[in-house]
């Protein structure tokens, strides 16, 4: 697929200074994708969340940024992309203010909604901007920017929200947005000049976007619900607006959701094909896919972010609650991570120039999967946060790497004109693989929790019905039980087995963390392959 490409011409002053503002917008939103994770089980202990309430608040903002960011990514060929970042930047603010002062599950989850909204108006216009203003050798450059913001961001989230929750209050981590969000608005009003995309064709593909939102919405549903729910058999009744699926129906909701996830994807592959045959306009094109690097790049991109964020999900619930460290010492060790996606940020540049971007991607997923294995087979009840922190620090290296320059390989061969449609679609299976990362992770967890806390109860010598329900309870509140009894101490219903109760849930939770890491570690893998691949299909193209 080929299009007509502009004169390269050397960007301006005002054009550098529209870089770093787009980049601080998306430093916003990608940092609010994991500033959460840290300040959770404090959310979780004051809300009275459960671990499925836990994981549809870190979930349900990037189920719902994939599921819009098609739509809005074409709405910025269309509409302007300087026009849908500003009004992304007032949405994203607004559920910021909802999120802060939600005193229950639901109106946080909904605040969480409105959050992703704006962030699917924001986060195509930057990366389109990026693609369509700055050509050449300056483009490698801006990507560079663009990506090192992303793993930059995402890495310090956990710090962030360690520092804002100990040293103010987890609302802390919503309200920061508000003089953020006032100040991108301004200087992006000030810098950054309107771009668009070709001439529109007719129509608007609501079809379309109805398909891709449901399809995802629902796949991403059925992970997260699958261990309350039953994967087949029903466990629980399944409540949604007063209507009731019941637990002795024949079959669970899960499956159906799978059914329903992909009956709904496989529909709009079909529909943006016949829009492209009527040449009405489609939400999104197809025969990008034509295009080698932009095919495997985006699905490397996507089994990267499963892994990510299924660390940054769980690691965290582990800390604080199987470790006993504070919210801050929590973010401290997770900061290691940042530590070293910016220093390998930094350099990416220039081992781009000497191994080549496909071969600095591929560097940067080995030296993930090797930090996330490290850390899976070093992780017990009792490991030292610091001794964590150091495969953290490899696991960073590499995100730094990845991320810099993974970006800039998808987008290498895609045409101007589609700028705003490739970008959107490259964050969009970002951010599907984030939110099925979440999901997996949480899943991992919740299965493995289900068997290695009675069974690390029972090697303590405690066991019955109490035994039972003290493991119950430390699975559905995703550890928080564990914080809560050894603040207690000998004034817990426990009594004298308090100490004891806890170091055995602490390694029966280290435990499920495992197995949710050594997930993570097998889609890292997958990317690595990716990755592999892209190198070869981006040095065919390149000669």
């Amino acid at each position: 697929m080929t299009g007509p490409q502009p004169t390269e011409t050397a960007p301006s002053r005002r054009d550098w200074l529209a870089l770093a503002v787009l980049s601080v917008g998306l430093g916003l939103i990608v940092l609010d994708g994991t500033i959460v994770g840290v300040a959770l089980p404090d959310i979780i202990a004051d809300l009275g969340l459960d671990l499925t309430d836990a994981q549809w608040v870190n979930s349900l903002y990037a189920v719902l940024l994939a599921a819009l960011l098609l739509s809005t990514g074409r709405l910025a060929d269309r509409w302007g992309r300087k026009r849908l970042f500003l009004a992304g930047i007032v949405v994203f603010v607004g559920g910021s203010i909802l999120a802060a002062i939600a005193d229950a599950a639901a109106p946080l989850i909904a605040a969480r909604a409105v959050q992703a909204v704006g962030a699917a108006l924001i986060m195509p216009s930057t990366l389109s901007t990026v693609n369509a203003v700055f050509r050449g050798p300056h483009r490698a450059a801006a990507f560079g920017v663009w990506g090192a913001v992303i793993s930059g961001a995402a890495a310090i989230g956990p710090l962030a929200g360690g520092a804002l929750t100990q040293w103010a209050s987890w609302h802390w981590i919503f309200l920061v947005n508000i003089p953020l969000g006032a100040l991108v608005f301004v200087a992006a009003l000030l810098v950054v000049r309107e771009t668009r995309g070709g001439k529109p064709r007719p129509g608007a593909d609501v079809d379309g976007a109805l398909l891709s939102g449901i399809g995802f919405g629902a796949l991403v549903f059925a992970v997260i619900e699958g261990p309350d729910l039953g994967w087949w058999k029903p466990k629980d009744d399944l409540q949604i607006f007063g209507w009731v699926w019941p637990a002795d129906a024949a079959i669970s909701a899960v499956p159906v959701a799978f059914a329903v996830a992909a009956t709904a994807l496989t529909l709009f592959v079909f529909w943006e094909r016949h829009r492209e045959k009527v040449q009405r306009s489609a939400l999104l094109d197809l025969r990008l896919f034509l295009l080698p690097t932009f095919s495997w790049g985006n699905l490397t991109a996507a089994m990267v972010a499963v892994g990510e964020f299924a660390i940054i999900f769980v690691l965290p619930l582990y800390l604080i609650n199987a470790l006993g460290l504070d919210v801050m010492g929590a973010g401290l060790v997770l900061g290691a991570m940042a530590l070293g996606a910016f220093l390998s940020g930094a350099a990416a540049r220039h081992v781009a120039a000497r191994l080549g971007a496909p071969g600095t991607v591929l560097l940067g997923l080995g030296l993930e999967v090797a930090g996330a294995l490290a850390l899976a087979l070093l992780i017990t009840g009792t490991t030292s946060g610091w001794l964590v922190a150091v495969p953290l620090v490899v696991y960073g290296l590499g995100l730094g790497l990845a991320s810099a320059q993974l970006t800039g390989t998808v987008l290498r061969d895609v045409p101007v004109e589609v700028s705003g449609q490739g970008s959107a679609t490259q964050s969009t299976v970002r951010q599907v693989g984030s939110a099925l990362g979440t999901a997996f992770a949480g899943a991992a967890l919740s299965v493995s929790l289900a068997l290695t806390l009675p069974a690390a109860l029972a090697d303590a010598g405690l066991s019955g019905s109490a035994a039972h329900e003290l493991a119950a309870a430390t699975r559905d509140s995703a550890g928080t039980t564990i914080a809560m009894l050894r603040t207690e101490g000998t004034a817990s219903p426990l009594g004298d087995q308090t100490a004891t109760a806890v170091t055995a849930l602490a390694d029966g939770f280290a435990d499920g963390t495992r197995w949710s890491l050594l997930v993570a570690s097998g889609f890292l893998m997958l990317g690595f392959v990716g990755a592999l691949r892209l190198r070869g299909v981006a040095g065919r193209r390149r000669s």
